[in-house]
């Protein structure tokens, strides 16, 4: 059983205090959602066949780019990993506080993305399903055990990267494939804009942490900014997927370097005054962050080199890539 450090407590204390924030932001939250599900978004028209309507699904999803599947099954995955996401937040967040509100509603709205990426896959047939099954079923057998040491401030940093990470990732996917088949454009717009939501959450309490407890969370956030492994990270072929989608130009290493760009400026990390040491050096470090991630990108793009790939979830067609 775990069991926390006074450094935990200090900071499930500050949480704990946050506990109004945390009503305020899931009032506003719940207010601004449409609420859909995945057999509504996928239903055939009123009055019309349904056996044509998915015939002629699958029809348009020939269309699909082999790099707009291979993303769509990378984020496919990556939203079938729930259970990780769950558990660690109901570890570190804990199970029996008011948190578990905010834990609850955030899995019954994440379920559905993977649950409509399951069912048009299954549908369109744009990806070897039975394939995708194992390619899943080793995923959660792996697990995804990052490196946080039972802080619970870095979850909240962490979130509020992957949500947007993933915004954007389903963003693009949908602006890509949709050119030849524009109901997976609908599917991932609103993914996307359900993760939008999300990080706008993680990242106001985040911030309303640094207010509370500026020294320690500087800390945890200079722990986690500076890369991120993605919930994919042990999924069979991911370092691949990954690749492709970044020559893709759906979500790379520039993409990542906005998105920190972004929440420095929403955290007015600069800005931060009366910090101690550890607090200061952290904030240089964080400050220090889209330098070096610049650095990564142009390194990337500059040895990036033409590349044939070929993935046994998307049939095994091999294609080539700049």
């Amino acid at each position: 059983m775990y069991t926390p450090n006074a450094e935990t407590v200090a900071r499930m204390e500050v949480l704990a205090d946050l506990e109004p924030d945390v009503n305020a932001l899931m009032e506003a939250h719940e207010s601004k959602r449409i609420l859909w599900f995945p057999s509504e978004v996928l239903a055939p028209p009123p009055d019309t066949d349904p056996d044509a309507h998915v015939k002629e699904l699958r029809e348009r999803a020939r269309g699909i780019s082999m790099p707009g599947r291979v993303a769509l099954a990378l984020n496919l995955l990556t939203e079938e990993g729930l259970p990780h996401f769950h558990r660690l937040l109901a570890v570190y967040l804990g199970s029996d506080s008011f948190w578990s509100r905010w834990t609850n509603l955030w899995t019954a709205e994440e379920d559905r993305h993977g649950a409509i990426l399951h069912d048009y896959a299954h549908d369109s047939r744009i990806l070897d399903n039975p394939v995708l099954e194992r390619m899943q079923f080793e995923y959660l057998k792996a697990g995804f055990e990052p490196s946080w040491d039972k802080d619970p401030y870095r979850v909240f940093v962490y979130t509020s990267l992957q949500e947007r990470a993933t915004q954007v990732s389903h963003a693009n996917t949908g602006k890509l494939a949709s050119e030849y088949e524009p109901l997976i454009g609908t599917v991932l717009s609103n993914v996307a804009k359900e993760e939008a939501r999300h990080y706008v959450f993680y990242r106001e309490i985040f911030q309303r942490v640094l207010q509370r407890d500026p020294n320690r969370a500087m800390i945890s956030a200079a722990e986690i900014m500076p890369s991120i492994d993605m919930p994919g990270i042990n999924m069979p072929h991911f370092r691949e997927m990954a690749d492709v989608i970044r020559r893709a130009g759906i979500y790379g290493p520039r993409d990542y370097l906005r998105i920190v760009e972004d929440l420095i400026k929403f955290w007015a990390i600069d800005t931060i005054e009366g910090l101690n040491d550890l607090g200061k050096k952290a904030q240089e470090k964080i400050l220090s962050v889209p330098a070096r991630l610049e650095r990564v990108a142009d390194m990337m793009e500059t040895r990036s080199r033409a590349k044939t790939f070929a993935f046994a979830v998307a049939h095994a067609r091999e294609f080539a890539m700049d």
